[in-house]
């Protein structure tokens, strides 16, 4: 038998060693308990929405801290796990229990080793906000919601039974309870098996850096879509047709005022300006400028 022929079985059986399973039954008895911990806090992880600053940043604390708290006996390194963790914090709340297992593994990790970065967790959790809410939304909300309600409906529309909304219930909850916990497993077996294996062979730094421009990416897409700045405004000229303050903008840079207001509102906000105050001058501004023709 050649070489080749010798390290193919062994190949196959490397990658079935690391195959990623759904199933705890070979993890400890305190893994276990974390994971439960986790999976029954996340179905509060949107009771407190902390408005748009933080959105979700309050729920996803309460969610990981049965990690943080089994990870880091010292208060302080409690303290500095949960500060990292109050920024802005929105996924499907059906799937957001992938991030929460990923981020617990890896908070395993940075209890572990005194060189972690910890900036990668913020990183990966911020990447996985817009892919998974859009996978989150598009399945739950947009067609298990649908189909339940239209099944729940056709009960109550046939005979007015009360199996209507249990039906709806049983059919939504049910799927949403069974991803929930799935996630929460898979996230934490991803990481426990992947994270060390990323570091040792210098990918976690590329994959930080990638994630933190994705991140990036969302938010001056969410920029773009979310703030709108359009003016009627226009300098009248003695002969031709006036000249169109926002066809110039757009000429310039498209969308250059909005952007140029969400970086001085994020200036501000680096400058312990509280949100509120923002929201209020933002209000007055819009009210100010809507007089002048400028939307």
């Amino acid at each position: 038998m050649s070489t080749e022929e010798t390290k193919a079985p062994v190949a196959v059986e490397d990658q079935a060693a690391e195959k990623i399973t759904l199933s705890t039954k070979d993890l400890s008895a305190e893994d276990r308990k974390m994971l439960r911990g986790i999976f029954f806090h996340s179905f509060n992880v949107f009771a407190m929405y902390c408005g748009g600053a933080r959105a979700g940043a309050s729920g996803f604390m309460w969610s990981i801290w049965p990690a943080i708290e089994r990870f880091y006996p010292k208060h302080e390194d409690r303290v500095d796990a949960m500060t990292r963790h109050s920024t802005w914090y929105n996924i499907t709340s059906n799937v957001g229990t992938f991030c929460m297992g990923l981020v617990a593994a890896m908070e395993k990790e940075n209890s572990e080793k005194p060189d972690f970065d910890t900036h990668s967790i913020d990183a990966v959790k911020a990447s996985l906000m817009g892919p998974m809410s859009g996978i989150g939304d598009a399945i739950f909300w947009g067609v298990l919601r649908v189909i339940a309600a239209s099944v729940g409906m056709a009960l109550c529309a046939d005979n007015g039974t009360i199996l209507g909304p249990i039906v709806f219930l049983l059919i939504y909850n049910i799927p949403s309870w069974l991803t929930r916990w799935y996630m929460t497993v898979l996230g934490y077996r991803v990481g426990s098996n992947f994270i060390t294996k990323l570091y040792e062979s210098g990918l976690m730094a590329v994959i930080t850096k990638l994630a933190g421009i994705l991140g990036l990416l969302m938010i001056g897409a969410m920029t773009a879509s979310s703030v709108k700045f359009n003016t009627i405004l226009a300098i009248p000229l003695a002969q031709g047709d006036p000249v169109q303050i926002q066809t110039y903008l757009d000429t310039i840079f498209k969308g250059l005022v909005p952007i140029l207001y969400t970086l001085g509102c994020l200036k501000l906000l680096k400058k312990n300006v509280s949100v509120n105050w923002l929201i209020i001058g933002t209000m007055v501004i819009g009210l100010a400028l809507g007089l002048l023709g400028i939307e």
